[in-house]
């Protein structure tokens, strides 16, 4: 009913409160989310949600007769702009992202991992994924043919143990105009053609659970020899383990892969992940394997230009059978380009204005150390225990600075560093050097100018001037530390950069041919208006002016199961 449709943007219209872009490096955030993950990790040895899940009826899901159109989406439920410009492209009826080239709606959209940042919980659902969503594409009976939605669960749904998860995607209520259909945190998917599409959740990358193989081998069971499986994974594995890193993420794939998948006589031709926020295809040397990341739904963008040329998979420090070869995967596309990635990663000088939470905090650490280092100066201890009693403070406040840089250095690496303590050490250096040297001009002022000129520079030249000078050391920091591996996620998280946003779109033809389009909205919508005189299944917010903009990442990829040749076409 037109009737029920929002005149305005008011959280009262729209049944839901429009939220930005979450400021990873805010104080508030930071602490948040890394508690949450803390929790998430101890709980859930102890109270894990998929062995519960296991009293849950799962079916064998089944979409599609002789061909189907449908979607990946991955890391969406960020600030409202980017998260609703994705939502309304998925949701339009044709998309049209290169001349001649006529996409229809997916009939099925699989949502690939962290649905809600910063972390998971029911008011986070509602505001950044759901409410988005329904906006996007609203539940109305005049629109036949409902698509139906499935949720993979990333490491942000993980920190509340899957509670809010469950009750938002596990109990067959519909997200706007799409459908739901799964009962547990993990599902198979027959597709038409002998294809499948196999979403495991492998929980923090420990291991996959009983329940969950006995169901994927009860799927299998159903398989023929020469099958196509599409694999859909919490997180790119691949990337750390073929490069080098941690190989556990990967070992549980590949595990996966040859007890459940390869004794069915099928072959895993397509792997699809989010959690990296951007797009990334790696192609099989000489094969017909394709990983690809496609986590360009709403968060943040992350770099490509640190992506490795060539991965090795299984990886040689893995634990690997006999049967098990080592196939090389070459870097075939990127978005955005590893040239635009380096480019926007200069933009990390512009910290204190897309963080100016995390300014305060470099204005409030600047302002307590600054203060007591000029009240060393400015004392006159007597003796030994007189001096401890007077920089004792200030000497705790300059080890914490080094132990913290130290520990943010190491964020993110798998094993501990000599580097990383090194670049931490040189990072707190330049804090501490700034600290005395703006006490040192306190100290100097105060001798040479009346005390009110005193108290007026300290209190609005430290937090304004001097914080905001720290935040820069801050970025400058970030923006070398990168290019030695340090801090990469950082340098991009601190900008919060929305737009560079992206799904994948796929389509199984009568002939069996598997062909993803890879889409790229270049630039967000920021202004909306409302649409209240919108036809059912329309819209609610639509651009104030103009519209969104999708194009094609590549040439669309195509995979044939039947003789597993991979080729790329317009």
């Amino acid at each position: 009913m037109k009737d029920s449709r929002p005149h305005d943007l008011s959280e009262e219209q729209l049944g839901f409160r429009r939220r930005g872009a979450v400021r990873w490096l805010l104080p508030t955030v930071l602490a948040s989310a890394g508690l949450k993950a803390v929790l998430a990790g101890i709980f859930g040895a102890y109270a894990d949600k998929r062995e519960l899940q296991s009293g849950l009826q799962a079916e064998i899901y089944h979409h599609g007769d002789d061909e189907l159109w449908f979607d990946f989406v991955a890391d969406l439920g960020d600030g409202f702009d980017a998260t609703y410009s994705i939502a309304s492209v998925l949701a339009a009826p044709q998309l049209s992202p290169a001349d001649n080239l006529h996409l229809p709606r997916g009939q099925v959209l699989v949502m690939g991992g962290d649905q809600a940042y910063p972390a998971a919980s029911a008011t986070a659902y509602e505001d950044r994924t759901k409410g988005p969503y329904r906006a996007a594409f609203p539940r109305e009976d005049d629109v036949p043919d409902r698509p139906t939605l499935f949720a993979l669960p990333g490491n942000h749904d993980w920190y509340d143990g899957l509670t809010a998860f469950l009750r938002v995607f596990a109990q067959s209520r519909p997200v706007g105009g799409w459908d739901t259909e799964q009962a547990r945190s993990y599902f198979a998917i027959q597709l038409p053609q002998r294809w499948w599409l196999l979403a495991i959740d492998t929980q923090f990358d420990e291991y996959i659970d009983a329940p969950q193989l006995a169901y994927f081998r009860r799927a299998t069971t159903q398989m023929r020899e020469g099958d196509g499986v599409i694999l859909c994974t919490p997180k790119p594995a691949w990337i750390k383990a073929g490069s080098g890193g941690d190989a556990r993420g990967y070992d549980a794939i590949r595990f996966f892969e040859r007890e459940i998948v390869r004794p069915a006589g099928a072959t895993v031709h397509v792997m699809l992940s989010g959690d990296s926020h951007h797009y990334a295809r790696y192609a099989e040397q000489d094969g017909t394997g394709q990983r690809i990341t496609s986590g360009g739904g709403g968060a943040y963008l992350t770099a490509t230009h640190l992506l490795p040329k060539t991965l090795e998979l299984p990886p040689k420090t893995s634990r690997v059978t006999e049967t098990d070869e080592h196939t090389k995967f070459d870097r075939a596309q990127t978005y955005p380009s590893r040239e635009q990635s380096s480019r926007l990663a200069n933009g990390i000088f512009r910290l204190p204005w897309r963080n100016p939470g995390f300014w305060g905090l470099t204005a409030f650490l600047q302002t307590v150390i600054a203060l007591l280092v000029q009240f060393g100066l400015a004392s006159d201890p007597q003796g030994v225990f007189g001096t401890l009693a007077v920089w004792t403070p200030a000497a705790f406040a300059a080890l914490g600075t080094v132990v913290g840089g130290v520990l943010f250095a190491r964020l993110g690496l798998e094993r501990s560093s000599f580097a990383a303590g090194v670049a931490g050490v040189l990072h707190s250096a330049a804090h501490l050097a700034l600290a005395g040297f703006w006490a040192v001009v306190l100290y100097r002022l105060e001798a040479s100018a009346e005390q009110w000129i005193t108290v007026v520079v300290a209190l609005v030249g430290t937090p304004v001037v001097v914080g905001f000078v720290d935040s820069l050391v801050v970025g400058v920091y970030l923006l070398v530390a990168c290019r030695f591996g340090f801090n990469t996620n950082e340098v991009f998280a601190g900008q919060s950069l929305e737009d560079y946003k992206g799904f994948l779109r796929l389509h199984i033809d009568r002939e069996g041919a598997l062909t993803i389009y890879p889409i790229k909205v270049p630039e967000v919508c920021r202004e909306w208006k409302a649409n209240p005189e919108g036809a059912p299944g329309t819209p609610w917010l639509i651009p104030a002016e103009g519209s969104i903009v999708t194009e094609l990442i590549e040439q669309p990829v195509e995979v044939t199961r039947a003789s597993a040749a991979t080729t790329a076409r317009v």
